[in-house]
Parts: C-alpha cells; structure tokens; sequence
C-alpha cells in the first residue's frame, strides 16, 4: 500500500480546503484508503500504522490526531461524499451485487478460501469505481458466492457417484457398519500384527465403496482434497447425515479418497517398521545371550600359533596332553564364545531367532500384505522382487516347507549374500526362510522408492513427484532455479571454485595456529576448540531493567497482546463454510485453546481459570478451527511481525542466515510416529525448529526420531512462508551430508555444518594430477571429482531439485531415493560427486577462517537457546505429548512454537522501549549488541496468577 499513499498536488489542493489538522488527516486518510483499496475504513484499527506516519509526514501533521477523527461523525460522511466525487466513484446498489455475485462464481472456485472471494470482489469493485457503505455487505456477498461455488462443486460430484457407492457410504454411517466411522478415522496403532490387521480392515472397507477413478482428477487439488476430508473428519455422525445428500455423499467421497492413500502409507510404514522389529529384536536377543558369557581374549594369534606348533610337533597325543599345556582350557573356552558372538556364526544365529519369531507369530501378515498392497517397479533391476512377490502369492494358502524344484523362484537381485546359505539348504530353497530375506530386501526397496506402491502418497510412483514437462520446459525450469543451463559451463565454474579455495587454504596453512594437518591414520585434521567470549557487561542489566518494568508477566496476556497487535486469529478459518460465532467471542476461545495446547495444559485445565468458556467450547474450536495449515499461518504473521518492528540501529539489518536443529519430545507410543530414541533414549519424537539469528523460530516439524534430519532442514527452507530471504543455513553433524551439499547449492544457499568428525574429513581434488599443487594438505587429500558422473545427469539433478523447489514433492518423498539402500543410481552418485566438490570448497573456508567457525556456532546456539525455553512453556503433563493421534501431536507442538514465538515478539518491543530510555544512551557496547536477544522468560509467568487471603478458607468441616 505504501507505494500508492503519495498525495498529488491537485490531492493536496483538496485536502488543503479542510482547516483544522486532525480533519485534514482523516480526509487524507479516507482518501487514499479508498485510491488504494476500494472502500472506506470502518474503524481506526483498519489503518495500519505506517500508512498513518506516512500521510502525517507529508502534510507535517501528529499522526496521534487521527484518533481524534470520528470516522462515524456526519463531517465524516461529508468528506466520504466529497472523495467520492473527486475520485469518480459511486454507490454500489442491488443489481451491483447480483452481478458481483455472478463475477466471483465464474472467476474464483470453490477451492479458494473466504478471505480470497472478499479481497477480488474488493478488487472488482475498486476497478469499476464502485464503494459499499461497509465491509459486512461485501462479506455476505463473498460468503453467497462462495455457497454457490461450494454447491456447484458438490452437485458435479454428487452426479457422478454411483447407486453403489452410495449405498456403500449410507452402510458405513449405519449403526450396523462392521467399523465406526470413529475406527475409520482413527491412525494406526502401535508397530505390530494386530495394528497391520486392524488398517486391512479399514482399507477393505472404503475400497468396498468403489469410487470412480476419474472422479476428482483435474477438478480439485490435493490440498483441498485434505481439506474436505478434515471437514468431515471434525464432524461427529450426526452431523453428517444431517447434510444433503450432495454434500454429504461429495463430502465422504473426498475423505474416502484421501484416506485410502493415507491408510495405505500407513500399511507400507507398518510392514517396514514390523521387518525391522523382527530383525532388531533377534540382534538383541541373540546379542545378551552371547554377551552373558563374552569375555574377550588378547593375544589370540599368538595363543593360535602356540596350538599350531604343539599339534603339528604330535599329531597323533591326546589333546588335554597335547594343546592344555600350551593354551590353557578355559581360554580356549573364551576364544570359542568369542568367535561364536561375532562372524558367520553371529549372522546365522540371528537368523534362525529371526525365523523363529516369523514362523510363530508375523508369518500372518503376508496373507493380509498381499491382499491389500501391489508393488510395483520403473526398475527391471528389480523385477525379481516383484516376481518373487507373485511366487509367494501362489504358494500362501501351501503347506509345504520347500518350494518345488520345477518352480523359477527369483534368487538373484533378492536373496542377499549373508542370507544365501541359510535360504539355500542343498538344493532346495526353504519357503520361510526365503520370505524372510525377500521381505527384508522388500522394505530396503520400499525405503528409497524403487519399488513402489499403487495407491499410496508417500510410496507412490516416484516418477509423479518429478515435474512431467521438464524437458519441453527445460530453459523455463533453469530460468527459475536460475542455474547453468550448460552443464559444462557449470562444472567449470566449480571447478574454478575448488581451485581457489585450495589455494587459499593451502597458502594460510604454515600461519594457521589453530588447525593442524597430522598424517597418523592416513590423514589427520586437528582444530583447536574456539575460546568462550566474555560474558557482555551490560545485558543482566538490561534483563533486569525488564523485569522492573514488567514483573511476572503472565504468559497468557503476551499470546493476548501478540494478537491485539497482529491479528493472527484472523488465519483461523474454520474447517466448515459458515461460522456464526461473534468474532470476539472466537477471539477469546481461540486464544484460550492456543494457550491450554501450548503449555501442554490442555483444554481441561484452562477452563477451570475461567466462567466464561467451558470445554465443549474450547473443544469446539479445537475441533473447528485449529489445525496444522492455520497454526502455520499464524506462526509466520507473527515471524512477519517481528521483522517488521525490529529497529536497525538495535538488531542490525535484516539477517538471512538460519540454524536449525532437532530437539526430542516425550510422547505416547501408541503410534507410527513415536520411537525409542538411539542416542537420548527414551520413546519420544523429535520437533526441527528453523530459528533465524536473533531467536525467531520460523518453521517447525515433527519427525521420527529416525527420520532423516537433512530432508527436514531442507523442508524448512522452502517451506517457511515468511518475509525472510535464507543464502545459509547453520547445521550439527546430523544435518549434513554429501548429498546435503548437492542439494542446498543447487536450491541456491549454503550448508554451513559444525562438523563433529573434523579429523576424519578429506578434501577432494579438481582434476587429476593436482596433488602436488597443494603440498600443505596432501595428507588429507583423496582422490579427484568425477565431473562426468555430474554433466551426464546434469538433467535428472535439476529435475529433482526443480520438483522440490516447485513443490512437486516434499524433501523427504524426493531425498528417500538418494540414500544409501540405491548406491548404484546413477543420479544418486553424481550427486555424491557434487556434495564432495561443494563440500570441500567449504572445508577450506571452514578450516582457513575462525570467524566462520564462530559464526556457525553462534548461530546453532541460538537454536539450543530455543530450545531451552521450550521446557519453561510447555510444562504441562511433564512436558510428554499426551496423544497418540499423530495430528494431535503437531499442533500441540505448534502451538507451543506460535506461544514461544508471541514471546519473542513481546520481548522485542520490550527491550526496544527499554533501550529507548535516556539512562540506557550510549551504554550499549558492539558485544552486547551481539548478545542480544529476545528469548528471555525471567519476568514472565507461564502458570497463571496466584492470589493469597488469609482470610478465606476452604468450605471443610470442623
């Protein structure tokens, strides 16, 4: 709006004819408003504040007096009249809304939101120059069309869903269904037989409904698709067949659609995790059993070659006469167990513990797995996966222990070398055992998508998640990602890169004190660890001064003012069309509700502190109006916010570096998404915060705790729908790899990792036969790029990154491939070979400047920072995620990020009106500048107020 608030000179003349200021003010105000939007504002609080300061500046007036203009006055009204005459615009009337109404049915669908149809039919007005007396008869014209859209689409739906189908949905919301709807809608339980069991029933019985094929392709998206299913999702039985027939069977047919793919992924998640478990618990199980009685013998050679000599010098003695002398009885006893808790023989006995537990108890879900899955490959590489699928097929309903000799079961390409000798016994082949090694090869294909599954999201085709029409629209493409389109001119430029850098670091090496190259085990890099910086002598002070002017602030009146100020309730759009609800009277509840999930309260609790609301209504909101999509929305206006208040000479310019790192959560298990934790221990997920250099958190996730943390922090990057431009990201060791490198160059910013493994780091050479250019390093210096492996598949890279960056598919669904299970995709290697080129190039920067040393960990401390407060506010329950519905789980940890984020954007301006004091002029030094930050809780208060009257006393008897 700023570029338009410009008042003209022929503006000015007119403004000029009202005399006393506040009235020019207003005038000028109502003026551009209406240039600028299309309609005049209804309060003060429509104006944003810098359009105030910006017309004030220009006619050199107090923008405080525009409080003093009332905009309900009849002065008022006469001024409206006079703009309106000046700017050619008339009054809308009845025909002006009928045709209005059509306008937006025929331009804008069904898809798009409330907020989309009032902002073109504003749009709409403002081009033919037509004003409304207020906002509300716009608002009801908007909700009207967008009725009428939402109608048009269901009675399309509705006509093309059979009598069958029909009839399949009325069975399901019947008393008699053979699951509830509540069963239906439910996530998978935790990781077992019964859980695999229970989804096979689900998704027999939506398959059962038979939809069409064809009936929501190219009419909807998938986003709004989930949409329709959340809306169903949030509505008990009662009210959905209290609908329409249109709406509801359009509505069950949309959620029917979107949770057979989520049930399916839930299946294709189970059988891994299950394949896993089998496997996991033999390893465990055989390993305390050989490690009860492990003791580990020194010397074995020696006492080996001492046996070898005594049994070669007689061959034909006794052996307690012979070898007992020479190696005692109960050593060789320990080099036995020894021997037997590792090798083949450890393999083989895992193995058979594996068979054990498959025969007896999972050997039940292959029937169940082949029912309800197809599998599928783009690979003929993998073909003998899936043929040996279709063998097990034909044989599930057998009896037999062998397969017979005259049938092709597949061996190559299925059958792993450590299970060869146990699949094979002789010349036949062992049913269980080979079903055992083709599920376990199965889920390695699974995870990197090779092989595929119809009817799933996450395990679909991967070919779809790539962009269709890339090679007709190849220039179009590399225009966006703004890349080479020569892949000749791009290897060259990095080879260039790598030249320089090793020339740098190869000239400051003999002056670098605080890194040293050693050539023990090959090649050894020691860096000596960074001094701690003084503590700043001026923050406690300021921390204090907070404190003083804002003691024990309860935590609940921040979220309150971070709203008053930035309205983010108003990303709430409820999941249904219409809501009657006074918009104060959601204000409140959504308020409340955001408070009890993101202190992990609950809803309970915080209606116990209030009379007002109770919790069916706080549960209503839940249910209606919070979900991931509009807990994201709020989180980035108010990250928006922040950037938007920070004053330059405080918090310096603008910053585009981000860290990002994980922190694990306790959570109940009964899921897919809780898991043990390898290194914290303990069941838990973990949450990955994307926080910006001065403590603003602009994305969050919840993962698994095995899920890869490379494809998350490059979901963050993309996703995070804030003001804030990324050129770096600050990671530990877990959020890098070589592929990692690839990735973040070519999505165009740079991977910044502190590397726990220094020492075992290598550099990588630009060409061959350079060695001896870089004398200083050749200890740590390994072999050339291959830059062949890059500019063949220069095009199959940037469709990757083009599908990510587009938002064909998430990082996760894309970067599965690129794993270490698919080592022979030749898409996979030249990747490698990017991230070793990128990934040297910054180990020379990294390794040559200290100050980049400092600058990456100073940026991850900030998020450890974050993530220390994430225990001060959300407290409740012991801070453990008290759900198992995997949905539940987000928001409440989005909640808490938007309640922290509140925090943040309070403490802002806190601290900015505190250093605005004349006490606090030029006292701030350069380093506590650099200190600064806005995630401080001393003075706040998370529980609540607590008052104390000795004279009241609790109702008890005598």
């Amino acid at each position: 709006m700023s570029s338009g608030l410009h008042l003209s000179d022929q503006e000015l003349r007119l403004v000029n004819s009202n005399k006393k200021p506040d009235s020019k003010l207003g005038f000028s105000i109502l003026l551009k408003f209406l240039q600028l939007r299309g309609y005049f504002p209804q309060d003060h609080h429509d104006v944003p504040l810098e359009v105030v300061s910006n017309i004030a500046d220009q006619l050199d007036i107090n923008g405080k007096l525009f409080k003093k203009y009332d905009i309900g006055s009849r002065s008022c009204r006469n001024h409206k009249a006079q703009i309106k005459k000046f700017l050619g615009f008339r009054d809308i009337t009845k025909p002006d809304y009928t045709a209005l109404n059509k306008w937006l049915c025929k331009e804008l669908s069904f898809e798009h939101g409330i907020n989309d149809f009032v902002s073109e039919a504003n749009n709409r007005l403002l081009k033919l120059k037509i004003v409304a007396s207020n906002q509300d008869q716009i608002i009801r014209t908007a909700k009207s069309s967008l009725n009428s859209c939402e109608d048009a689409f269901f009675n399309k739906i509705h006509r093309k869903i059979p009598k069958r189908s029909k009839s399949a949905i009325d069975e399901i919301l019947s008393a008699n269904s053979e699951l509830s709807l509540t069963e239906i809608k439910s996530d998978p339980g935790k990781v077992g037989i019964e859980s695999l069991i229970k989804e096979s029933k689900k998704l027999a019985v939506l398959r059962e409904i038979d939809l069409p094929d064809s009936l929501f392709t190219q009419s909807i998206s998938k986003k709004h698709l989930i949409k329709l299913k959340r809306r169903l999702s949030s509505e008990s039985l009662h009210e959905i067949t209290r609908h329409p027939p249109n709406i509801k069977y359009s509505l069950f047919a949309a959620f029917t659609h979107v949770r057979i793919q989520e049930i399916t992924d839930g299946l294709v998640d189970l059988l891994i995790q299950i394949i896993h478990k089998i496997g996991a618990r033999a390893e465990n199980k055989v390993t305390k059993e050989l490690v009860r009685d492990f003791k580990k013998v020194r010397n074995k050679d020696s006492i080996f070659c001492r046996v070898a000599e005594a049994a070669v010098s007689n061959p034909k003695g006794k052996v307690e006469q012979v070898i007992f002398p020479v190696a005692n009885e109960n050593v060789l006893k320990d080099i036995v167990k020894e021997l037997k808790a590792t090798g083949p023989f450890y393999r083989y006995k895992v193995q058979n513990v594996m068979r054990a537990s498959y025969v007896h108890h999972y050997r039940k879900m292959v029937p169940v797995i082949l029912d309800c899955l197809d599998f599928c490959s783009n690979n003929s590489r993998h073909k003998p996966v899936i043929d040996g699928i279709e063998l097990i097929k034909i044989y599930q309903d057998s009896t037999k222990q062998m397969y017979s000799d005259s049938d092709d079961v597949p061996i190559n390409g299925v059958v792993k070398n450590e299970w060869m000798s146990f699949v094979l016994q002789g010349n036949r082949i062992n049913r269980a055992n080979y079903e055992l090694a083709l599920l376990d090869s199965l889920r390695s294909r699974l995870r990197c998508k090779e092989i595929w599954v119809p009817g799933s999201f996450k395990y679909c085709n991967p070919d779809e998640d790539l962009p269709q029409d890339f090679h007709k629209k190849r220039v179009a493409y590399f225009d966006k990602l703004k890349l080479d389109l020569d892949p000749k001119v791009f290897v060259k430029d990095l080879e260039n890169q790598m030249r320089s850098s090793l020339t740098k670091l190869n000239q400051q090496m003999p002056n670098n004190d605080s890194v040293k190259i050693h050539n023990k085990k090959g090649g050894w890099i020691s860096v000596s660890p960074l001094v701690a910086q003084e503590e700043p002598p001026n923050i406690l002070n300021l921390k204090r001064d907070v404190m003083a002017n804002w003691p024990m602030t309860n935590l609940l009146d921040i979220l309150k003012e971070t709203e008053l100020r930035v309205g983010f309730t108003e990303k709430f759009e409820t999941v249904g069309v219409r809501e009657r609800m006074g918009k104060e009277t959601l204000q409140r509840r959504l308020l409340l509700s955001l408070f009890g999930l993101g202190t992990n309260m609950g809803l309970k609790r915080v209606c116990t502190t209030t009379s007002m609301e109770n919790f069916q209504d706080l549960s209503y909101i839940k249910k209606k109006f919070i979900n991931r999509d509009n807990l994201r929305n709020a989180i980035s206006s108010v990250a928006n916010a922040i950037f938007d208040i920070r004053m330059a000479d405080i918090w310096g310019e603008g910053s585009t570096a981000c860290a990002s790192d994980s922190k694990k959560f306790g959570s109940w298990d009964q899921n897919l998404m809780t898991e043990w934790h390898i290194r914290y221990g303990g069941r838990g997920v973990m949450i990955y915060w994307h926080v910006e250099k001065k403590s603003t958190c602009i994305y969050s996730q919840l993962k698994a705790c095995s899920s890869s943390e490379v494809a998350s922090m490059i979901e963050g990057i993309l996703k995070h729908n804030t003001a804030m431009e990324i050129d770096k990201n600050y990671v530990d060791s877990h959020g890098q790899s070589e592929v990692a490198f690839a990735f973040c160059h070519l999505l165009g910013f740079k991977l910044m990792p502190r590397l726990k493994a220094i020492n075992r780091q290598k550099l990588y050479l630009p060409g061959t036969g350079e060695s001896g250019n870089y004398k200083n390093l050749k200890e740590v210096l390994t072999r050339p790029i291959r830059w062949d492996l890059i500019v063949n598949q220069y095009d199959e890279m940037i469709k990757h990154i083009a599908a990510l960056k587009l938002g064909f598919a998430d990082a996760e669904t894309i970067l599965k491939r690129f794993t270490r299970n698919n080592l022979k995709h030749p898409t996979y290697l030249a990747f490698c070979e990017l991230g070793k080129a990128i990934k040297t190039i910054f180990l020379c920067e990294y390794l040559g400047s200290m100050e980049l040393r400092r600058e990456i960990n100073e940026g991850l401390n900030v998020v450890e920072n974050w993530n220390s407060a994430n225990g001060f506010l959300f407290f409740g329950k012991n801070s453990e995620i008290a759900s198992n519905c995997i949905a539940d789980q987000e928001i409440s940890i989005l909640a808490l990020h938007l309640l922290q984020i509140s925090m943040v954007y309070v403490n802002t301006i806190m601290i900015q009106q505190v250093l605005a004091t004349p006490q606090w002029n030029d006292i701030m030094t350069k380093e506590d500048y650099r200190a600064l930050t806005p995630l401080i809780y001393t003075h706040i208060n998370p529980y609540g107020s607590f008052h104390l009257d000795m004279g009241k006393r609790i109702a008890l008897a005598a």
